[in-house]
């Protein structure tokens, strides 16, 4: 099911014995499109420090209550890796992260998780892990930062979307994918175009962002946006829905590409 990432701001996180805090912000891989951690304040049990949670580590959560269960206890959290979640989070900073959780690395296969498209493949597919595991560990000693392509979901809401022809709107939300953590689309607000209009657009339709000028572009003329189906809310987009959106642009759908990756959580 999809979820709106602002709607999931202010989730408690509930280790196996008791509460961690609640969600601040996310960072999400700016290639591959998918939430990597969750920015989570602990407030008055930490205060003052902000940690990061992998989707790796997330049970089942209780939408009702508005809590996501983590499989850590609050002494593993709190002794983990001290990361600034106020500057750029390198790939050796994940190196030490996922070398504490003894965490699979999620970078270096063909899936967005690996070599599959859910976060708890990583932990239940140990026969592709030591070589790729050895190869990704060595790729980010040497290139330290360069590798990391984490963007903060607060930094990049609101930047401008350019069509082909002219500006269309700006970011207001994202819907993820709550099994596999995938952004599977931005939500943009055109009231400043189109009186008020929201729709939903597709990451694999950006065909580049700028991140200098808080821009991404569009291979989608105005007028395709324009008169693309309209977006109400996250609970109210099911799989009829995305099937119009994709027909509407004419582009292939994710989900029977999803279908044929492994599915492990």
């Amino acid at each position: 099911m999809l979820r709106s990432v602002k709607d999931l701001k202010g989730y408690a996180i509930k280790a196996t014995d008791g509460d961690v805090g609640r969600v601040h912000d996310f960072y999400f891989d700016d290639e591959a499109w998918a939430i990597r951690y969750l920015i989570v304040d602990t407030g008055s049990w930490l205060p003052g420090r902000r940690v990061l949670i992998s989707p790796i580590a997330i049970g089942h959560p209780d939408w009702s209550a508005r809590r996501l269960p983590i499989s850590l206890t609050k002494t593993q959290v709190k002794d983990g890796p001290d990361i600034d979640t106020e500057e750029p989070v390198s790939r050796q900073h994940e190196v030490n992260y996922f070398g504490y959780y003894g965490y699979p690395y999620y970078w270096g296969g063909t899936g967005v998780w690996g070599m599959g498209a859910y976060p708890g493949y990583l932990m239940t597919a140990p026969a592709v892990l030591p070589q790729s595991q050895t190869q990704a560990g060595a790729e980010a000693t040497e290139h330290d930062s360069a590798d990391s392509h984490l963007r903060s979901i607060k930094e990049v809401t609101g930047y401008h979307i350019q069509a082909s022809d002219g500006e269309i709107g700006h970011v207001e939300d994202f819907l993820v994918d709550d099994e596999t953590w995938a952004i599977r689309y931005i939500v943009v607000d055109t009231s400043n175009w189109w009186g008020g209009n929201t729709v939903l657009l597709a990451p694999p339709w950006i065909q580049r962002v700028s991140w200098s000028d808080s821009k991404a572009f569009v291979d989608l003329t105005r007028e395709s946006v324009e008169s693309a189906p309209r977006y109400e809310s996250a609970a109210h987009v099911d799989r009829q829905q995305e099937a119009a959106l994709y027909e509407h642009y004419g582009r292939r759908d994710y989900w029977t590409a999803d279908a044929e990756a492994p599915r492990m959580r």
